[in-house]
């Protein structure tokens, strides 16, 4: 580990990225407790200031991999993977809604992150008081995915040893390469994945990344408050993977025939006011903004898991999911168990 802490640790001129296979090795000094917490905190510091390269972030991701078998879904099940890590402070969790949107038009999504987002309204938080469980083991997750065409899977208990890389946060007061790796985990080793992220280095760095490890499809997004959602109050960038190629796009609401709307009318309600708010939007008693932000988010999974050519193209079905009743039945399962 000192080696490796001496080649990516030398500064701005000095520091020199790891190779493939060291990158792979020190994952494992790191994950199975080789490394003592000074040089896990020293080589964690120095590779936030170096800046992981594509290759190392591949390479990390690849490893702990191999330290959490896939979920038990069958691979035709044809799910979206979706990792919310970051949280919301300034506005509501339109993901949620979305996602229920989308499980109801018949795109199976995997939900993952952990609920003790530093500051923040966590996903799970939310998600718990609309009736998904999100106390779930990989086995029971993997069981509700196929049963409810939606499952949320707590990172600490689907890979807890990154879990506590995770925690180290707290301690670090910066983050870590495992804040995206977690992101790239893919629990369920879903042939498409939309990850949202706020950091600027690690935008284009995950797309080539994904694309080493060999994902099919992706949607990589500069997502409200670092989020995989588009945002209806400003532009929204993206890169999508997809057969094996990578395109930068931008995505606005002027696309898909909406009106930019305000922020501040997208504020922040508490996990309460947040549960009305998507009860509401999910019986179709909600018009305006809010229900057109939870749309053309479902329009992005529907898209993204293959039931339209473009998010346009999706918009009519997640408008009939809503209309139909499709989407409150869906949300009714699961606050009737």
């Amino acid at each position: 580990m000192q080696t490796l802490i001496a080649k990516v640790g030398k500064g701005e001129k000095g520091a020199k990225d790891l190779t493939h296979d060291e990158a792979k090795e020190a994952m494992r000094l790191l994950l199975e407790g080789v490394a003592t917490p000074a040089q896990v905190g020293s080589f964690l510091v120095a590779m936030r200031i170096k800046g992981e390269s594509v290759s190392e972030l591949a390479a990390f991701t690849a490893t702990a991999r191999e330290y959490a078998p896939p979920l038990p879904v069958p691979p035709d099940l044809g799910v979206v993977d979706i990792p919310t890590y970051a949280g919301k402070q300034d506005s509501w969790h339109v993901l949620l809604p979305a996602a229920i949107v989308a499980a109801a038009a018949g795109v199976p999504i995997l939900l993952h992150g952990y609920d003790d987002v530093p500051g923040r309204l966590a996903t799970a938080t939310v998600a718990a008081r609309l009736g998904i469980p999100t106390d779930l083991d990989p086995k029971q997750a993997a069981d509700y995915l196929v049963k409810n065409g939606l499952a949320y899977l707590d990172i600490g208990l689907y890979h807890p040893l990154v879990f506590r890389f995770l925690e180290m946060r707290k301690e670090l007061g910066v983050r870590s390469f495992f804040q995206p790796v977690s992101r790239m985990l893919n629990p369920a080793h879903a042939r498409a994945s939309i990850i949202g992220m706020s950091h600027p280095p690690y935008f284009e760095k995950i797309a080539e990344a994904l694309r080493m490890l060999g994902t099919q499809r992706a949607l990589i997004l500069r997502g409200l408050e670092g989020e995989p959602e588009l945002s209806i109050s400003s532009v929204t960038k993206a890169i999508e993977l997809r057969e094996d190629r990578i395109t930068p796009v931008t995505l606005q609401p002027k696309d898909l025939d909406l009106p930019f709307e305000r922020i501040e009318h997208l504020a922040a309600a508490g996990a309460d006011g947040e549960v009305e708010l998507i009860t509401k939007i999910l019986g179709n008693k909600v018009k305006g903004s809010q229900r057109e932000w939870v749309v053309m988010n479902a329009a992005m999974i529907l898209y993204t898991g293959g039931k339209a050519a473009s998010i346009r193209a999706a918009l009519p079905l997640a408008q009939e999911a809503l209309a139909s009743g499709a989407a409150k039945k869906k949300l009714d399962e699961f606050l009737s168990r």
